[in-house]
Formats: C-alpha cells, sequence, structure tokens
C-alpha cells in the first residue's frame, strides 16, 4: 500500500479518521474536495482546519475564487503532493467526498489541459440544453461525470475539454503508480441525517451566512457563489432576498440530505465497477479498525 483513501459522505467524520489515521501511520493528507482548494471558502465547504492540529495538509486553499480548478488540475496537483509525500517516507491519505476526484485517482483517469476557446463557447451559446447533452454524448458515450450535463456551464466546459481532447497534441498526464487501500465511512441513515441536521445549524449560528456576503463584497459573483455547491447557493439566494432565513435552514437542509444520498450512490457505483471498498461502522471505533486493517496488510 503507497495511498491510503478515506471516503464517506458528507458529515460522516472523514477529516477526524484521516487525521488520526495519519498520525498513527506516518502520513499526510491530500484534500479530495473540489471546494476546498479555494481559499475563503471555509465554512461552507467544511475545511475545520483547527482539525489538523500539526498534521500536514496539500489541497486546501490553493487557488482564489474565480478560477475554475478543473479535473486536470486536481489530478496534476495531488500527482505533485504524493510524490512530495512519498518523497519524505510519509504515507499519502487522500480524503474527501468528491466522487469524480477519487474516481480519476483510483482509476487512473488519462487527462490532458484545455485551454477555454472562445470560438468553441460563441457557436455553443445559442444551442439548448438538449442539444448541449447530445454533444457531449456523442464526444462522450461513457461520460464520467454525469453532473455535468445537469449545469449549462460545466455542460459547455465538458464539450470543450472532450473537443480540445480529440485535437491534443500534449501527452496525457500520467497519475503515478498506486497500490490503494479504500476505506469508506458508513453510518445509519438516521443518525448520518442527524448528524448533518446539526452541522448545518452550527454553521450557520457561526459565520457561514456571514462568509457568503463578505465573499460577494470581495467581487465574488453571484453565479459564481451559484456554482460553488448548496450551502453557498442556497445562502446566496438569502442574502438576494429570495429566501428567508427559516426557508434558507429547511430548503438547504433537505437540499443536503439529498446530496449525500447522491454520494453514497456514487460510491456503490465505483463498487461496481471495481473499486474495492473497505466501509468502517463509524458508530464503533473506525479509527481501531482501519489501523488493525492496514497493520493485517503490513504483516
Amino acid at each position: 500500500m503507497n495511498l491510503l483513501v478515506v471516503l464517506g459522505p458528507t458529515a460522516s467524520g472523514k477529516t477526524h479518521l484521516a487525521v488520526q489515521a495519519a498520525r498513527h501511520l506516518n502520513g499526510e493528507i491530500i484534500s479530495a474536495d473540489s471546494r476546498q482548494v479555494y481559499r475563503g471558502l471555509d465554512i461552507g465547504s467544511g475545511k475545520d482546519l483547527d482539525e489538523y492540529g500539526t498534521t500536514p495538509y496539500h489541497l486546501i486553499d490553493v487557488v482564489d475564487p474565480g478560477y475554475e480548478f478543473s479535473l486536470f488540475d486536481f489530478t496534476k496537483a495531488f500527482s505533485s503532493a504524493f510524490d512530495e509525500i512519498s518523497g519524505c517516507n510519509h504515507l499519502p491519505i487522500l480524503v474527501g467526498g468528491t466522487g469524480l476526484y477519487l474516481d480519476a485517482i483510483l482509476k487512473g483517469y488519462e487527462l490532458v489541459s484545455v485551454a477555454e476557446n472562445q470560438a468553441l463557447r460563441l457557436e455553443l451559446a445559442p444551442l439548448t440544453m438538449a442539444a448541449l447533452q447530445a454533444r457531449l454524448q456523442a464526444l462522450r458515450p461513457e461520460q464520467h461525470n454525469t453532473s455535468d450535463s445537469e449545469d449549462r456551464s460545466r455542460l459547455i466546459r465538458a464539450i470543450e475539454i472532450a473537443e480540445g481532447e480529440q485535437h491534443a497534441s500534449a501527452q496525457p498526464l500520467c497519475l503515478p503508480p498506486l497500490t490503494p487501500q479504500v476505506f469508506g465511512l458508513r453510518w445509519p441513515r438516521e443518525r448520518l441525517r442527524k448528524r448533518i441536521t446539526i452541522r448545518l445549524r452550527e454553521r450557520l449560528d457561526h459565520g457561514l451566512i456571514e462568509e457568503v456576503a463578505n465573499l460577494h463584497a470581495a467581487g465574488v459573483s453571484w453565479e459564481t457563489l451559484d456554482y460553488y455547491g448548496l450551502e453557498y447557493r442556497f445562502v446566496a439566494r438569502h442574502l438576494q432576498g429570495q429566501l428567508n432565513r427559516n426557508d434558507l435552514f429547511q430548503k438547504l437542509n433537505s437540499a443536503i440530505h439529498k446530496f449525500a444520498k447522491r454520494q453514497e450512490t456514487w460510491f456503490r457505483r465505483m463498487e461496481r465497477q471495481g473499486t474495492a471498498i473497505h466501509w468502517l461502522n463509524a458508530e464503533d471505533d473506525p479509527v481501531a479498525e482501519l489501523l488493525a486493517r492496514c497493520q493485517d496488510l503490513a504483516e
């Protein structure tokens, strides 16, 4: 094993488990979270930096809001962090809940860097969502990230990347040889729902609304905030007067519960496609179970 992976739905306790594992296994954390790469997206993305203590971490606070951090950027940054950590004879520990990021590493997606194509974007601008989806489907019959087809800006970018890859002369980015062990945290559904609700109340009480307001005041558009996921999307609507405080909580809470279910569906899909995930019962002692499993592998 040269890579430990900790995954699970939102609010499952992944960071705590990964940090404890790092302290016992001489490890360093690599975040697999598509929002934690952005500076200033702290409360809404659940960085929980205090939990790391002295444990080194990577791929957190690496770009400013507004930068389009792509899957290629992530895999490139992962490779760099992996080499750095391994070079120090430490164990890289990849932790997060962004299924596409995890899948890209564990399945070894071959990606190339594709710049924006303004001519193509002008061509795509008048097309309907259905027409754009059909175009992407023709380019990528086995599209990895189905969420790209649900958001217009992501859909256009996915087409741009797919067409760019067909004409790219650059060599695809290749990941280092990996022998991963993958662990997942699992809660009974009602316990996870309670954890999500409690955490959302805490985030709202401890500055989430102010965080989003400050980001917008610093120049991050409402459209960009919408792109940064549920917490930023719903709070932005509240700040624009579209939701009162109670509706904000109720609608956001419901949306996060649905998101957690989609994450679990993605993990089941990973298993069906060959990724072996060792599931840990979060109500027992997942740290001890993970460490015991790693000890067995080392013998």
